[in-house]
Protein backbone atom coordinates (compact mmCIF):
# COMPACT_ATOMS: atom_id res chain seq x y z
CA UNK A 1 0.00 0.00 0.00
CA UNK A 2 1.13 3.53 -0.76
CA UNK A 3 2.27 5.79 2.08
CA UNK A 4 -0.06 8.79 2.15
CA UNK A 5 1.70 12.11 2.80
CA UNK A 6 0.40 15.55 3.78
CA UNK A 7 2.80 18.42 2.99
CA UNK A 8 2.67 21.47 5.27
CA UNK A 9 4.66 24.64 4.58
CA UNK A 10 3.70 28.31 4.32
CA UNK A 11 5.73 28.75 1.12
CA UNK A 12 3.94 27.48 -1.98
CA UNK A 13 7.21 26.92 -3.85
CA UNK A 14 8.55 24.72 -1.06
CA UNK A 15 5.32 22.74 -0.90
CA UNK A 16 5.40 22.21 -4.63
CA UNK A 17 9.01 21.02 -4.51
CA UNK A 18 8.24 18.51 -1.79
CA UNK A 19 5.13 17.31 -3.61
CA UNK A 20 7.09 16.75 -6.82
CA UNK A 21 9.83 14.87 -4.98
CA UNK A 22 7.46 12.66 -3.00
CA UNK A 23 5.24 11.80 -5.95
CA UNK A 24 8.19 10.68 -8.06
CA UNK A 25 9.06 8.06 -5.41
CA UNK A 26 7.64 4.59 -5.59
CA UNK A 27 5.09 3.81 -2.90
CA UNK A 28 4.57 7.42 -1.78
CA UNK A 29 1.56 9.63 -2.56
CA UNK A 30 0.80 13.24 -1.61
CA UNK A 31 -2.84 13.45 -0.49
CA UNK A 32 -2.89 17.15 0.32
CA UNK A 33 -1.07 20.41 1.00
CA UNK A 34 -1.52 22.98 3.77
CA UNK A 35 -0.12 26.49 4.05
CA UNK A 36 -0.49 26.91 7.82
CA UNK A 37 -1.06 24.94 10.99
CA UNK A 38 -4.83 25.34 11.08
CA UNK A 39 -5.15 23.96 7.55
CA UNK A 40 -2.78 21.15 8.48
CA UNK A 41 -4.93 20.02 11.41
CA UNK A 42 -8.12 20.24 9.37
CA UNK A 43 -6.67 18.22 6.49
CA UNK A 44 -5.03 15.67 8.78
CA UNK A 45 -8.33 14.99 10.53
CA UNK A 46 -10.14 14.67 7.20
CA UNK A 47 -7.53 12.83 5.14
CA UNK A 48 -5.84 10.68 7.82
CA UNK A 49 -2.38 10.73 6.18
CA UNK A 50 0.29 8.26 7.24
CA UNK A 51 2.93 10.99 7.42
CA UNK A 52 2.71 14.77 7.83
CA UNK A 53 5.72 16.74 6.59
CA UNK A 54 5.48 19.69 8.96
CA UNK A 55 7.16 23.08 8.77
CA UNK A 56 7.54 24.69 12.20
CA UNK A 57 7.48 28.43 11.58
CA UNK A 58 4.11 29.29 10.07
CA UNK A 59 1.31 31.88 10.42
CA UNK A 60 -2.10 31.17 11.96
CA UNK A 61 -0.87 28.18 13.98
CA UNK A 62 2.76 27.15 14.24
CA UNK A 63 4.04 23.64 13.64
CA UNK A 64 4.35 22.83 17.35
CA UNK A 65 0.70 23.50 18.12
CA UNK A 66 -0.38 21.82 14.89
CA UNK A 67 1.69 18.75 15.74
CA UNK A 68 0.13 18.51 19.18
CA UNK A 69 -3.39 18.69 17.79
CA UNK A 70 -2.70 16.17 15.05
CA UNK A 71 -1.10 13.70 17.44
CA UNK A 72 -4.11 14.01 19.75
CA UNK A 73 -6.78 13.80 17.07
CA UNK A 74 -5.17 11.52 14.50
CA UNK A 75 -3.02 9.05 16.46
CA UNK A 76 -2.36 7.00 13.32
CA UNK A 77 -0.58 9.90 11.62
CA UNK A 78 3.13 10.43 12.16
CA UNK A 79 4.62 13.92 12.05
CA UNK A 80 8.03 14.55 10.51
CA UNK A 81 9.33 18.04 11.28
CA UNK A 82 11.20 19.91 8.55
CA UNK A 83 13.39 22.73 9.77
CA UNK A 84 16.12 25.07 8.57
CA UNK A 85 18.05 24.94 11.85
CA UNK A 86 19.09 21.83 13.76
CA UNK A 87 19.14 23.69 17.08
CA UNK A 88 15.60 25.02 17.01
CA UNK A 89 13.39 25.42 20.07
CA UNK A 90 10.37 24.90 17.84
CA UNK A 91 11.65 21.44 16.89
CA UNK A 92 12.21 20.54 20.52
CA UNK A 93 8.66 21.63 21.32
CA UNK A 94 7.30 19.61 18.41
CA UNK A 95 9.12 16.48 19.53
CA UNK A 96 7.62 16.95 22.99
CA UNK A 97 4.22 17.37 21.34
CA UNK A 98 4.51 13.98 19.66
CA UNK A 99 6.48 14.41 16.43
CA UNK A 100 8.30 11.27 15.36
CA UNK A 101 11.48 13.06 14.34
CA UNK A 102 12.93 15.90 12.33
CA UNK A 103 14.98 16.52 9.24
CA UNK A 104 16.82 19.57 7.95
CA UNK A 105 15.26 21.10 4.84
CA UNK A 106 18.58 21.00 3.01
CA UNK A 107 18.94 17.25 3.50
CA UNK A 108 19.50 15.24 0.29
CA UNK A 109 16.25 14.18 -1.43
CA UNK A 110 17.02 10.51 -0.81
CA UNK A 111 17.23 11.21 2.94
CA UNK A 112 13.79 12.85 2.95
CA UNK A 113 12.20 9.92 1.14
CA UNK A 114 13.88 7.48 3.51
CA UNK A 115 12.71 9.53 6.49
CA UNK A 116 9.10 9.40 5.31
CA UNK A 117 9.29 5.63 5.07
CA UNK A 118 10.92 5.33 8.50
CA UNK A 119 8.24 7.31 10.34
CA UNK A 120 5.44 5.71 8.28
CA UNK A 121 6.63 2.35 9.62
CA UNK A 122 6.11 3.64 13.15
CA UNK A 123 9.76 4.25 13.98
CA UNK A 124 11.30 7.49 15.20
CA UNK A 125 13.72 9.36 13.00
CA UNK A 126 16.61 10.22 15.28
CA UNK A 127 19.89 11.56 14.03
CA UNK A 128 21.57 10.79 17.37
CA UNK A 129 24.26 13.48 17.42
CA UNK A 130 22.01 16.36 16.37
CA UNK A 131 18.99 15.18 18.34
CA UNK A 132 20.88 14.66 21.59
CA UNK A 133 22.67 17.99 21.21
CA UNK A 134 19.40 19.82 20.59
CA UNK A 135 17.50 18.16 23.43
CA UNK A 136 20.42 18.66 25.81
CA UNK A 137 20.55 22.36 24.97
CA UNK A 138 16.91 23.02 25.75
CA UNK A 139 16.56 20.73 28.75
CA UNK A 140 19.69 22.16 30.35
CA UNK A 141 18.47 25.69 29.66
CA UNK A 142 15.37 24.81 31.66
CA UNK A 143 17.53 23.23 34.41
CA UNK A 144 15.64 19.92 34.52
CA UNK A 145 15.66 18.08 37.83
CA UNK A 146 15.05 14.41 38.52
CA UNK A 147 11.30 13.90 38.63
CA UNK A 148 8.92 11.08 39.54
CA UNK A 149 8.46 10.56 35.77
CA UNK A 150 10.56 7.38 35.89
CA UNK A 151 8.77 5.91 38.90
CA UNK A 152 7.71 2.39 38.07
CA UNK A 153 10.53 1.93 35.57
CA UNK A 154 12.68 -1.07 36.51
CA UNK A 155 16.49 -0.90 36.73
CA UNK A 156 16.79 -2.90 33.50
CA UNK A 157 14.32 -0.61 31.74
CA UNK A 158 16.39 2.38 32.90
CA UNK A 159 19.45 0.79 31.28
CA UNK A 160 17.52 0.34 28.04
CA UNK A 161 16.17 3.90 28.20
CA UNK A 162 19.68 5.28 28.72
CA UNK A 163 20.94 3.49 25.61
CA UNK A 164 17.92 4.60 23.58
CA UNK A 165 18.73 8.18 24.57
CA UNK A 166 22.29 7.67 23.38
CA UNK A 167 20.98 6.70 19.95
CA UNK A 168 21.57 2.94 19.98
CA UNK A 169 19.37 0.66 17.89
CA UNK A 170 17.57 -2.36 19.33
CA UNK A 171 20.27 -4.64 17.98
CA UNK A 172 23.03 -2.52 19.52
CA UNK A 173 21.19 -2.40 22.86
CA UNK A 174 20.77 -6.19 22.78
CA UNK A 175 24.50 -6.64 22.17
CA UNK A 176 25.46 -4.14 24.87
CA UNK A 177 23.20 -5.68 27.54
CA UNK A 178 23.56 -9.30 26.37
CA UNK A 179 19.84 -9.62 25.72
CA UNK A 180 17.83 -10.93 22.81
CA UNK A 181 16.38 -8.44 20.33
CA UNK A 182 12.89 -9.62 21.32
CA UNK A 183 13.59 -8.85 24.98
CA UNK A 184 14.83 -5.36 24.12
CA UNK A 185 11.70 -4.78 22.06
CA UNK A 186 9.59 -5.85 25.04
CA UNK A 187 11.44 -3.46 27.37
CA UNK A 188 10.95 -0.59 24.93
CA UNK A 189 7.26 -1.41 24.62
CA UNK A 190 6.92 -1.25 28.40
CA UNK A 191 8.81 2.05 28.52
CA UNK A 192 6.50 3.52 25.90
CA UNK A 193 3.53 2.45 27.97
CA UNK A 194 4.88 3.57 31.36
CA UNK A 195 6.08 6.93 30.10
CA UNK A 196 3.03 7.44 27.84
CA UNK A 197 5.40 8.06 24.94
CA UNK A 198 4.46 7.71 21.27
CA UNK A 199 7.85 6.54 20.08
CA UNK A 200 11.60 6.57 20.65
CA UNK A 201 11.83 10.32 20.10
CA UNK A 202 9.72 10.91 23.19
CA UNK A 203 11.69 8.32 25.13
CA UNK A 204 14.86 10.31 24.43
CA UNK A 205 13.20 13.48 25.71
CA UNK A 206 11.95 11.66 28.82
CA UNK A 207 15.48 10.46 29.54
CA UNK A 208 16.80 14.04 29.45
CA UNK A 209 13.91 15.70 31.25
CA UNK A 210 13.97 13.15 34.07
CA UNK A 211 17.68 13.79 34.64
CA UNK A 212 18.66 10.26 33.63
CA UNK A 213 20.82 11.72 30.84
CA UNK A 214 22.55 15.08 30.63
CA UNK A 215 24.57 16.97 28.03
CA UNK A 216 27.74 15.64 29.65
CA UNK A 217 26.67 12.15 28.58
CA UNK A 218 26.22 13.16 24.93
Amino acid sequence: MSVRVLVVDDQALVRGSFRLLVETAEGLTVVGEAGNGLEAVELAVRLRPDVVLMDVRMPELDGVAATRRICERVPGSHVLILTTFDLDEYVYGALRAGASGFLLKDAPPADLLAAIRVVAAGDALLAPTITRRMIARFTEAERPLPTPALNGVTPREREVLLLVARGLSNTEIADRLHLSAATVKTHIGRLLDKLTARDRAQLVIAAYESGLVSARDS
